[in-house]
Formats: C-alpha cells, structure tokens, sequence
C-alpha cells in the first residue's frame, strides 16, 4: 500500500467521521460511526460508505473487508430525515440501491462484524456481506412492515437466498426481532462469539482471508452468487473460465509450496 493511501487512509479515520476506515495491512475496516443513532446512515453516511467500498473495489493492495458499527451497535438503517438534497422517493431507493450493490460486486471478501441492532437496511448490510460473525448481543430484524414499508436495500434478493422462502417471508411479513442463536440457526449469521471473544475471532478471520489466493477467491465468490440464477452447464464453464485465469496467476504456485511442505504467498499476479 503506498504512503499516500495511507496518509489519506489516516486523515479520514477521524472520531467525527461518519465512516471510519482503518487499515492494517490488507486488511480493510469499514466503521459506521453514529452511535447517537444506533448507526443509522443519513445521507452523508450512506455517500460515504459508497464511496470507500468503491475506493476499496479498485485497491489491489486490500484482501480482505469488514464493515461493522461503533459504540455496541452496528446499523439500525436508513436515517434520511436530514437529506440536504431531498430526492424523489424512487431516485433515492435507487441511489440507495447502488450502495448495496456497490457492496454485493465488491471482488474482496467481506466480513460483517455485528453487536448490537442490525435491522431495517442495516440487516440487509450485514446479509450483503459474505460472511457475518454476531456478537452474543446482536438483534436481526427486517423491521419494514412495523414501519408501513415492503423490505429494501437488497433484502428481497438476499433474504431467501440466505435464509430460504419461507423464513425470508416470515422475516419480511413479521419484523420480528431475531436474537443471534436464531440468527445462527436459520442462517443470517455464520458464526456467534460471547462479546469478549469477537474481535479477536473477526482479525483471525480476516487474516486467514487476507492470506489466501485474491484472484481465486473473487472469482470464487462471483460464481457462488450467481449460482442460483446459472445452469449447471453455465457453473461448470464458468469454472472452466476461472480456473485458466488462476493458472495464469502465481496462485498454482500453492502446489509446490504443498510439495514443499511451506506456507505459499498469494500476490495476485500474473505469470505472462
């Protein structure tokens, strides 16, 4: 990572930021910081999010990226009550959907990091991430109906294909308020750590992924959310596809380094 990423990755870590980003080493941290609001996005929150996991996407140097909330909470959704440029209803979802797609396509994988309230859009950000490790103390909820409201921020793509039809329909129709052993259960969170032990468990996490081969793995997670809308021919040389690119890649070199009996290095670059 050169200097100036890191002089500008340090200027925003900032306690008055809505966002924080840190960074050690390929390690990206993405911190929604209004505790005041249980970390709900307004506008300026939400822009900025966009952006670092745009920043993020195009940075090679970032393996690995874990978004997660400050003060006990990670996100309890949308709170745009103070927009400085109010939008037409449907401009704003859509602009509000870039984000989560933003966070669906970006290549690394992506670690959420849940205590506290996860509900509304904030549920539908930690199901946007590709795995989601829950604090004893973390709530799930798509609380839209208690609100008049039909679920957003990607929660009607993501909920069925995390939880399956049926708890996906009694999450959107209910709102219920799912506690992290339920969650685990149907399948929202992939695992459940007792409050002292999470942070340690997510760095563990996030340095086992940073360590593996980044190439492999993006294209890993592409086709496995694409599966549910693939053939299984499609799947099959959409491997094939994957599998010339990786050999292309120093990542083959994983067979001599187990030949070797030592750890291999993944860089991610080319052979040619």
């Amino acid at each position: 990572m050169s200097s100036t990423r890191d002089s500008a990755a340090d200027s925003r870590a900032s306690a008055t930021n809505s966002v924080i980003v840190t960074r050690s080493g390929a390690i990206l941290t993405l911190t929604i910081n209004r505790p005041h609001r249980k970390n709900a996005l307004d506008e300026a929150a939400f822009t900025r999010l966009r952006d670092e996991i745009r920043i993020a996407g195009a940075d090679e140097t970032v393996r690995v990226v874990v978004l997660t909330g400050a003060g006990g909470d990670f996100c309890s959704g949308a709170d745009l009550a103070g927009e400085k440029e109010p939008r037409h209803p449907l401009n704003r979802m859509r602009w509000m959907g870039d984000i989560a797609e933003a966070l669906h396509h970006l290549p690394q994988p992506t670690v959420a990091r849940v205590e506290g309230v996860a509900v509304g859009a904030g549920c539908n950000l930690a199901l946007g991430c590709d795995l989601v490790v829950a604090s004893t103390t973390a709530r799930f909820s798509e609380i839209f109906p208690r609100r008049g409201m039909s679920v957003d921020f990607g929660g009607s793509w993501l909920l069925p294909r995390v939880v399956g039809l049926q708890q996906a329909k009694r999450m959107a129709f209910f709102g219920e308020i799912i506690d992290a052993d339920e969650a685990l259960r149907i399948g929202i969170a992939t695992w459940v750590k007792a409050p002292d032990e999470l942070d340690h468990f997510v760095l563990d996490l996030a340095t086992r992924l940073a360590s593996g081969p980044p190439i492999a793995l993006a294209q890993s997670k592409v086709m496995i959310n694409q599966a549910s809308s693939s053939t299984f021919r499609e799947a099959l040389e959409g491997e094939s596809r994957a599998q010339l690119i990786n050999f292309a890649t120093d990542e083959p070199l994983a067979s001599r380094a187990f030949l070797d009996k030592t750890e291999p290095t993944f860089e991610g670059t080319w052979q040619l």
